[in-house]
């Protein structure tokens, strides 16, 4: 991912939408819910083509 080059935008970003998204507990949904579901194509033995 990217963040905005100034301080300020930074912090924001991080306040704002990275933190809670790292938290199990942020609703409706957060990444953490989906981070098992990132190495599916590893465990069904390869990649689709593209």
């Amino acid at each position: 991912f990217v963040l905005p080059g100034s301080p300020g935008a930074c912090k924001d970003a991080w306040d704002v939408i990275l933190k809670p998204q790292l938290d199990y507990r942020h609703m409706p949904c957060n990444f953490v819910e989906i981070m098992p579901r990132l190495d599916e194509h590893l465990r069904r033995g390869g990649t689709k083509a593209s």
